[in-house]
């Protein structure tokens, strides 16, 4: 895919795109889909974090890095926007839980001390124009064997609320192809899962599971009113969860 989007750029969308009330919004557990379908499996995924090293790789306005500060964990996050680390930053002063935040690239991590026995990479990958080099960052973060965690937009199913509002079902024409997808804030960018899957080898790794988690019917019940469709989250996957072990 030619884009004329850099890391920069986009990084620079992120950062004067976000508002301190949306942060607001979702500082404690994400926002509906993060509560519902992403952090659950994104924990499980990651297991028992008491007293590990734990790096969350874009860890934005930092809600997973105390999710995980809370559950024992010695995080640090690293994100590249000044607004999004600004705001972790004043969380971290405010609760004291012990996270470290690092502001900078994902592509060009500075030395961030001794490996960690996991990495958790929430919904950033496909936001990123040159990610390869970011996810080769996040696995060589890893000690030897240690635990990598990432969690994308299905590359299969996404607009999956929009078009299922339209049409009752889930339509695409193209999947195979890389393109950009235009978005409220930033643009995230598709491409086919085996791009993923296809480094993820390429850098050693064994893959462990993958996670596509749907909504459970009670919580899109009560979610319909105030948005509809919902029920889509019930019956396909919206969002796709790996994780895999880095070479020992």
């Amino acid at each position: 895919m030619t884009s004329p989007w850099t890391n920069e750029a986009a990084i620079g969308r992120w950062n004067t795109g976000t508002t301190v009330e949306a942060m607001e919004a979702t500082a404690d557990d994400g926002d509906f889909a993060k509560r519902h379908l992403v952090n659950p499996d994104l924990l499980r995924l990651l297991g028992d974090v008491r007293g590990r090293r734990v790096l969350d790789a874009g860890c934005g306005n930092g809600y997973f890095s105390r999710m995980l500060a809370e559950r024992g964990a010695l995080v640090t996050g690293v994100e590249p926007t000044d607004r999004m680390v600004a705001f972790a930053r004043g969380k971290e002063a405010e609760l004291r839980q012990g996270v470290t935040y690092v502001q900078a690239d994902l592509t060009r991590l500075p030395d961030l001390g001794d490996p960690f026995d996991a990495v958790v990479c929430s919904m950033v990958l496909m936001s990123i124009p040159d990610w390869k080099p970011a996810m080769r960052a996040c696995v060589e973060a890893l000690r030897p064997g240690g635990r990598f965690v990432f969690a994308l937009v299905h590359p299969a199913f996404e607009h999956l609320l929009e078009t299922w509002r339209e049409h009752g079902h889930h339509r695409r024409h193209r999947y195979l192809t890389e393109y950009e997808i235009p978005g409220p804030t930033a643009p995230d960018f598709h491409r086919p899962l085996s791009a993923y899957l296809n480094e993820l080898a390429s850098l050693g790794c064994r893959i462990r599971e993958l996670a596509e988690p749907a909504l459970a019917p009670a919580a899109a019940a009560e979610a319909t009113p105030t948005t509809p469709g919902i029920d889509a989250y019930v019956h396909l996957p919206n969002f796709l969860l790996v994780s895999a072990d880095a070479p020992a």
